[in-house]
């Protein structure tokens, strides 16, 4: 954590309503015969990593999954001994590490799994790996013209005892999209594929949900399900209607200076917006070096003293002005930038859907040097 003195504004975590998140998704899961593994890419999509793995995994989650090797080892440094998956990693990345701590590495390539055999005579144990197969969203994986060769050594190595072919796994490109074709179309390669490693003669569990589909598509939980977003209480499709979720994320600050001004003056660079009467003034010590998108100027409010206000003039990169009217506001009020929305506060989905992003993007960037995290967790009785 970074100096106190140095924060402007916070990001509350509410842990609680993680838990409650994982526990709705894995009793879904569960209905299916499906594990639940908890996605904690970037640091737990910004809402700190260690601390969410301990919730998931009171909560229903019996996996753990991230993208790079630092991150695994991060878990491991914090005493987290459930399964970790990996699954983007280099070559001249620490793979031997990971071998040695026991995290599961996903293998897309011939190159790869040669990679992960070279780590296991380093550290003189085996690893178990997770096959991944391209279904269709042509990030990662391996392409069906390359997956026969990639499952046969791969069973070869099982078979010498250097590996263990845990899984076989894809990601759907489309899931928030319910009814997309290309859902079944992957879904259909990903069953192929999976034959394909059985007539190898092994014998690897299956996961392909994400968030979305473990929601829409509980014929595509498998034996694990991969809930990422949705565990920090965004829903990914909202179309869909509730799905009993609660955001856990808050973004606040307080109010450093308050002043009126006169009818006709104007706020901030540009002087975009001109007062149509006397009004208070609330300067709030947050901006675009803080998570407040610039593109934001003029498009959003605030909560601040039980209503929504709105963010007046250009968001500059330290600071922004509100606009409380004739209310009277004080030095060391609250702020809340965005929260859960459950009183009437902006949400991070609003932001996104005003800016033109997803609410992924926002939450994962509002771990910044000046904005503190803090944890709360109210512990069941």
């Amino acid at each position: 954590m970074n100096d106190q003195a140095a924060h402007r504004a916070d990001v509350c975590i509410d842990l609680a309503a993680i838990r409650h998140n994982v526990g709705t998704l894995s009793d879904r899961a569960r209905r299916s015969g499906a594990r639940t593994m908890a996605v904690l890419k970037s640091d737990g999509y910004g809402h700190g990593a260690p601390a969410v793995a301990s919730a998931a995994l009171r909560s229903g989650a019996e996996w753990l999954g991230v993208a790079s090797i630092p991150e695994a080892l991060q878990l491991r440094a914090c005493g987290v001994e459930a399964p970790v998956l990996c699954w983007l990693y280099r070559r001249e990345d620490d793979i031997a590490a990971a071998v040695s701590a026991g995290v599961d590495l996903s293998v897309s390539s011939s190159r790869e799994l040669t990679g992960v055999l070279e780590a296991v005579g380093e550290v003189g144990r085996p690893a178990r790996v997770h096959l991944k197969i391209d279904t269709g969203l042509h990030r990662n994986g391996a392409l069906p013209e390359d997956w026969g060769r990639l499952v046969e050594e791969a069973a070869k190595a099982e078979a010498d005892g250097t590996v263990e072919v845990f899984a076989v796994w894809s990601h759907l490109a489309c899931a928030d999209e319910p009814g997309h074709p290309s859902i079944d179309m992957q879904a259909q390669r990903f069953r192929l594929a999976h034959q394909q490693a059985v007539d190898a003669g092994l014998r690897p569990l299956r996961h392909l949900a994400n968030s979305a589909a473990l929601l829409t598509r509980p014929d595509l939980h498998f034996d694990m399900v991969r809930p990422g977003i949705a565990l920090y209480g965004l829903d990914p499709v909202p179309q869909e209607g509730s799905h009993d979720l609660r955001p856990a994320m808050t973004f606040r600050s307080t109010v450093v200076l308050t002043k009126r001004i006169q009818a006709g003056e104007s706020v901030s660079y540009g002087h975009v917006w001109v007062a149509p009467a006397e009004t208070n003034l609330a300067l709030v010590p947050v901006g675009y070096a803080d998570g407040v998108p610039r593109s934001l100027s003029g498009r959003m409010s605030v909560w601040l003293r039980g209503k929504r206000r709105p963010v007046v003039g250009k968001v500059c990169m330290d600071q922004l002005v509100v606009c409380c009217d004739d209310d009277e506001v004080e030095e060391g009020d609250e702020v809340v930038l965005f929260g859960p929305g459950e009183g009437g506060e902006p949400t991070a989905a609003e932001w996104a859907r005003e800016v033109g992003t997803i609410h992924y993007e926002i939450v994962t960037g509002m771990y910044r040097p000046r904005v503190s995290r803090t944890l709360v967790s109210e512990e069941p009785a």
